[in-house]
């Protein structure tokens, strides 16, 4: 009976010996628990949050929702909500918020947001339009807001040039175009100081009246940084909002070794 309390004592020896050596990873957090993600991201023009939604989308693969997109979307496929944007666009009309709430509610219901959760850009953009989608009760784990200093944000537009042959996007100072093609980039007619300063004031002063509705579940994110720390602050907050929905992942993140945590290729 002692001999065979020692070989077990062996045995365990050895199988901790073997669990010392194997191949170990960190546990891949984007695989975890990504189909309840629902994030809310805003950012003035020029603030790089195109840039972000794409790095945020490639890495949790949540479906990305930009309510412009979505218009433009459903009038070009004459949806029931299509149809009524467009008869308020063909009036020149803004078109009104409950209609784009319906897009919205629409599209959020569909399989693929259903399975992948949802990364909603730039919307909502003023007080009706949070309130309106708050009575339907669609709210997010969590609010990104991007902040870069307004006189940044200005001579960012201000030196953004297009090539109108390739539609790549220049700027004059942190990304210089090739010596060939600078006789040809043309400058967007907004892309001037005085327009991207009316753009800028109403923008503070719709994201200020948005924030009261989000202020317990919004980050701000300092993005007068490089894209890569920029998105490594939003990954850190995500990252979070993640172990805070899913006690296996917050647990992972404390105690990465344990077995349940391992990733085997």
């Amino acid at each position: 009976m002692q001999q065979m309390k020692v070989g077990r004592q062996e045995n365990k020896g050895r199988l901790a010996q073997q669990r010392s050596k194997a191949p170990m990873s960190r546990r891949k957090t984007v695989a975890v628990n990504a189909s309840q993600l629902r994030v809310m991201i805003s950012g003035a023009p020029a603030a790089g949050k195109g840039t972000q939604c794409a790095n945020i989308v490639e890495k949790y693969n949540l479906v990305h929702i930009s309510v412009g997109d979505l218009l433009r979307d459903e009038v070009k496929n004459a949806s029931p909500a299509g149809k009524r944007a467009k008869d308020f666009m063909d009036r020149g009309e803004l078109v009104p918020d409950e209609v784009v709430v319906d897009m919205v509610k629409t599209r959020l219901a569909q399989g693929d947001v259903q399975r992948s959760g949802w990364l909603l850009d730039g919307y909502p953009r003023s007080a009706s339009q949070a309130e309106a989608i708050e009575k339907e009760g669609i709210r997010p784990d969590v609010f990104l807001l991007v902040n870069v200093p307004d006189e940044l944000l200005i001579e960012r537009v201000v030196g953004r040039r297009m090539d109108p042959v390739t539609g790549n996007i220049y700027h004059l100072k942190f990304k210089p175009p090739p010596h060939d093609v600078v006789d040809r980039l043309i400058q967007r007619s907004d892309d001037t100081e005085d327009k991207c300063k009316v753009r800028l004031d109403t923008y503070h002063k719709n994201v200020d009246a948005v924030i009261g509705y989000y202020k317990n579940l919004m980050v701000e994110i300092d993005g007068n940084q490089s894209m890569e720390k920029v998105f490594a602050n939003i990954s850190q907050v995500i990252d979070a909002v993640k172990a805070g929905k899913d006690p296996l992942e917050a647990f992972c993140q404390q105690v990465p070794e344990a077995d349940e945590c391992r990733v085997y290729e």
